[in-house]
């Protein structure tokens, strides 16, 4: 059964650009992750000032063998844009 895993990061309005160039840069390199099955970085549109980074995976054991191995920090050495983080998990329903 699939699983979601949704970061949800606190961006304020005036960095939002500078996060995005940063997903760009760096947009496959989650692709070869066993179990890896799709990324998705959603931006806020009203109400809420929260980027969601989202990404499915094949197997919760994929999620946590790729969250283990990968580096937490921007290669590039740039301080955070990001002031705060939520992270949720789901389980895709099959139904049927």
């Amino acid at each position: 059964m699939s699983i979601v895993v949704i970061n949800a990061l606190k961006v304020p309005v005036v960095a939002g650009s500078e996060l995005e160039a940063r997903f760009a840069a760096r947009k496959h390199s989650v692709d070869g992750s066993p179990g890896f099955e799709g990324f998705q970085l959603l931006r806020p549109v009203a109400g809420d000032e929260r980027y969601f980074v989202y990404t499915q995976w094949a197997t919760r054991e994929d999620f946590e063998n790729w969250r283990a191995k990968r580096t937490p920090h921007d290669p590039s050495g740039q301080a955070p844009v990001a002031s705060g983080m939520d992270l949720l998990e789901f389980e895709v329903v099959d139904l049927g």
